[in-house]
């Protein structure tokens, strides 16, 4: 199957992003290939891996540090999070260009479409990664140790679906290692706690990114990539929901290990009743309903958060 550049032009805008998006409507024509192969116009990813870090800055911050502190941690971890997303899809779709361009969902990204050469790619990612070195230089020397650590994952995660039916897991080291970095920006080290949210952050993103996975299963069987979803077939189902589950329940450990008020479990009551909720919607044959679903963790992650802030506003202030 060839690219669909090769057959019907040069595409002005990839399947499964947005429409309206401000790629398309605000940013030069000339920028607008390399924002989408940054995922620009389809930030939810940014959203995913900006959560844990978060998460961890909230939950730190119960016991340690200032309201100022927590505050300029939650920016740089902002900023870190949309460029080194940016900079993973970049990596990702340098080493998938062949896959890409024939997989239906994939075949108008930037570089199986002709829009971004290779070497292009290379040097887009290269810009990014200096962005993201210059937040993590911010940091303590331990965090900026356990930052770098983190790439070792990243770059072997495009890999990960050749060789393994588990690149889910292998996405979820990589998008839950802010959980580490939030605690350890604070105390230069790790505790019990912090494990605890990076672990069940990374059966968050197992959950999810499977539910995603689903949309591509047929492409994929052919072309001969792996993934959870196709490894659970019809129990994708039950799958989902009991890495949800576990999720749910490490997360609660972690709170109860780190003292946290009534609060911060009224903020996870309300991220498990979201994520219930999107295993009992989700079918694994609607492609567009996996995606809505998939998107939705935005949302999940953003109430989790609003209970781990009440809790810090309210010890605080007390």
């Amino acid at each position: 199957m060839a690219p669909l550049s090769a057959q019907a032009g040069t595409p002005d805008k990839v399947a499964d992003a947005p429409a309206g998006n401000w790629v398309d409507r605000h940013a030069p024509a000339f920028l607008r290939p390399f924002l989408r192969l940054s995922r620009a116009d389809r930030p939810i990813g940014g959203w995913l891996l900006m959560w844990p870090c978060w998460w961890s800055a909230a939950l730190v911050a119960l016991h340690h540090g200032a309201a100022s502190q927590a505050l300029w941690h939650l920016f740089l971890f902002l900023v870190g999070a949309f460029v080194m997303r940016g900079a993973g899809c970049t990596l990702n779709d340098i080493v998938d260009r062949d896959i890409d361009g024939q997989v239906e969902r994939t075949r108008l990204r930037p570089i199986p479409s002709g829009q971004v050469s290779t070497k292009a790619a290379v040097a887009w990612l290269g810009l990014q990664g200096l962005v993201g070195l210059v937040v993590l230089l911010q940091f303590n020397a331990f965090a900026i140790g356990l930052g770098i650590a983190s790439l070792a994952v990243v770059a072997v995660y495009p890999f990960m679906k050749r060789i393994t039916s588990w690149p889910q897991a292998v996405l979820g080291l990589a998008f839950s290692w802010g959980a580490l970095m939030g605690w350890a920006t604070v105390t230069a080290s790790l505790a019990l706690p912090a494990v605890l949210l990076f672990i069940g952050s990374v059966l968050w993103v197992i959950a999810y990114d499977t539910i995603y996975a689903c949309q591509d299963k047929e492409d994929d069987a052919i072309v001969g990539v792996r993934s959870t979803a196709l490894l659970f077939g019809e129990r994708v189902r039950p799958a989902v929901g009991a890495f949800y589950a576990g999720c749910v329940v490490l997360i609660a450990l972690a709170l109860a290990l780190n003292d946290a008020s009534p609060l911060s479990f009224l903020g996870l009551a309300g991220f498990a009743i979201h994520l219930a909720w999107q295993v009992m919607r989700f079918d694994h044959r609607d492609g567009a309903l996996c995606l809505e679903v998939f998107r939705s963790n935005r949302n999940a992650g953003a109430i989790l958060f609003a209970g781990l802030v009440a809790d810090c506003l309210w010890q605080w202030a007390f």
